[in-house]
């Protein structure tokens, strides 16, 4: 089916890094943020500015998380403690909610600004299950997927969408718990043994794993191949073109083998 085993019949499809290229609009909104508010403390506490990592730290503490999530664990590996603070906090302020609001509207910003792309590889393998009547969902952190996949061109190509909005009415932990994902196979009515999952974060990856997936496919967009494997990728490619010229490449020699088997 399309590079995957035989097993598999549903399909789960992370968005930012796997479906658009969002990922670096992420890392970067993030940055803008945490640096402006490192710099406070650091002229706060008198100490060195020490400006948060779109790459190092974007992989460990943000990538593929729910934003509070995110917020809180680059927090904590700063040793940081602030408070919780309330949905409604003012952009900025110095609380989770206020930083994780000030990402948000940042990230709004860029995306209006920049557009976003989709993949090209990934928009034609969605389109070809789609074309094959593949059952096909999106598992996103994020509450803006709906916008985003609309704004690259991925509308109607979707049955389910378990997304930030769906996770926060059902309360479902985010990754790297599997449970968005078994939503999201549940939805089209299959186990997770008979699932893929798509994945280019660390922590999608081992949330696919930690859920018993029939197959974890890592997606490196960063050159990241060795971690995604020891976070549980069952295999791993740059695009996911690859797999669709793996499964034309097969075709003959299977169509052969079943002829002599006949």
């Amino acid at each position: 089916m399309l590079g995957l085993p035989e097993s598999i019949h549903a399909f789960l499809f992370d968005l930012d890094g796997v479906l658009t290229q969002t990922a670096k609009v992420h890392a970067a909104a993030w940055k803008d943020m945490f640096d402006s508010f490192l710099r406070e403390e650091a002229d706060r506490d008198g100490k060195p500015f020490v400006p948060f990592d779109a790459g190092a730290d974007y992989d460990t503490y943000v990538d593929g998380r729910p934003r509070l999530d995110g917020t809180r664990a680059f927090l904590e590996s700063r040793g940081i403690d602030l408070p919780e603070g309330d949905p409604d906090d003012a952009p900025g302020s110095r609380s989770v909610q206020g930083l994780s609001n000030l990402k948000n509207l940042t990230v709004l910003r860029m995306i209006k600004e920049q557009g976003v792309d989709a993949y090209e590889g990934s928009l034609a393998y969605v389109r070809k299950l789609a074309e094959l009547d593949v059952p096909r969902a999106v598992v996103s952190s994020s509450a803006n997927c709906r916008d985003v996949l609309h704004v690259a061109g991925y509308d109607g190509l979707f049955e389910v969408i378990v997304d930030g909005i769906v996770a926060h009415d059902e309360g479902l932990p985010g990754k790297p718990a599997p449970d968005t994902f078994v939503a999201a196979a549940r939805k089209l009515g299959y186990p997770p043994e008979s699932a893929a999952v798509f994945e280019d974060a660390l922590a999608g990856v081992a949330a696919g794993h930690a859920g018993g997936f029939g197959c974890v496919v890592g997606v490196d967009r960063v050159g990241q191949t060795e971690a995604l494997l020891r976070h549980g990728a069952d295999q791993v490619v740059t695009d996911l073109a690859q797999l669709m010229d793996e499964s034309a490449a097969a075709g003959p020699d299977r169509a052969h083998e079943e002829r002599d088997t006949a």
